[in-house]
């Protein structure tokens, strides 16, 4: 889990976010920046350079190399704290909370504005970036990425799905982004994984589901990564959350993933509630009526 860094705010100058800002510019070209070449980048002094590396590197914002040459390069807290700042600064969020989760590509913490609302930092490309550049579509067209553009792309294509779906779909309403990060409204239920549903309950909430994705179909777009553990459940209906993977419809492997997500959500339901999904219900004839906008309810199927 990266530190929480919203405690460092008001310790820090304005020339420190100068020098932050002058690695995150350097780090456009290499993986660690020169220390040469920080003066221009940060539009700080050679003195105010060392003075600000020092604060940044004790409070594990940046990170040193001297093997080849003296390189700095920026701590995901570092740019957690760009991403915040600017947050802070566009009146996007006003207070900083306690974590509502923290996973393998995300870490989501409470924030206030003009109500609760989340904000969720993207982690792609920080413990596994060979991966990640790999089988993600956002940057498998670029031979020159780091972790923090990993991070950003993720965020951006989450930020923009978020608002072409919402309020057509059951997703978080997006509120804000900035670099890696997004600010959204903080959902409220349980996640679909730790809720047991009462025997009337069963087939109604997966029909939710099967309609959100069809909706979200209808709207150019498949999740391409449905789960148990990416699903709200509260008395108001589901809420659909994690969209960074997300593909077009008009993608080449668009159907292979709504059907790897209907199987996901059917099979989820099925070994939890085996007793009130019948076998019937066949993941491929969900697709079927969902390509062909035919999906109205799971009678038909069940």
């Amino acid at each position: 889990m990266v530190r929480n860094v919203a405690g460092l705010l008001p310790d820090l100058d304005e020339e420190d976010f100068y020098l932050l800002s002058g690695v995150e510019q350097g780090m456009r070209f290499s993986e660690w920046v020169q220390r040469e070449k920080l003066p221009k980048f940060a539009n700080l002094t050679e003195e105010e350079v060392d003075y600000r590396l020092e604060r940044c590197l004790k409070r594990g914002l940046v990170e040193k190399k001297t093997i080849q040459y003296e390189g700095y390069t920026l701590q995901f807290e570092g740019y957690d704290v760009l991403a915040l700042r600017a947050l802070v600064e566009q009146d996007t969020i006003s207070e900083f909370g306690s974590p509502l989760g923290v996973g393998k590509e995300s870490d989501v913490y409470e924030v206030k504005s003009y109500k609760p609302l989340a904000l969720k930092y993207h982690r792609e490309g920080y413990t596994n970036f060979r991966e990640v550049h790999k089988e993600r579509d956002y940057t498998s067209d670029n031979d020159h990425v780091s972790w923090m553009y990993t991070a950003r792309k993720a965020a951006e294509r989450e930020h923009d799905i978020l608002e072409e779906l919402y309020p057509d779909v059951a997703v978080p309403q997006p509120i804000g982004q900035n670099r890696h990060a997004i600010v959204m409204e903080k959902m409220d239920g349980v996640e679909l994984s730790r809720t047991r549903l009462e025997d009337e309950q069963v087939l109604g909430v997966l029909e939710l589901l099967v309609s959100e994705i069809a909706r979200a179909y209808a709207d150019g777009y498949v999740h391409a990564d449905m789960s148990e553990y990416n699903v709200f459940v509260n008395e108001a209906g589901v809420t659909i959350f994690d969209w960074p993977q997300a593909v077009p419809t008009d993608h080449e492997n668009a159907s292979e993933f709504l059907r790897r997500d209907l199987t996901n959500i059917v099979g989820y339901f099925r070994r939890k509630y085996p007793q009130h999904v019948p076998d019937t219900l066949a993941s491929d004839d969900l697709a079927r009526a969902i390509e062909s906008e035919e999906f109205e309810s799971l009678e038909r199927y069940a």
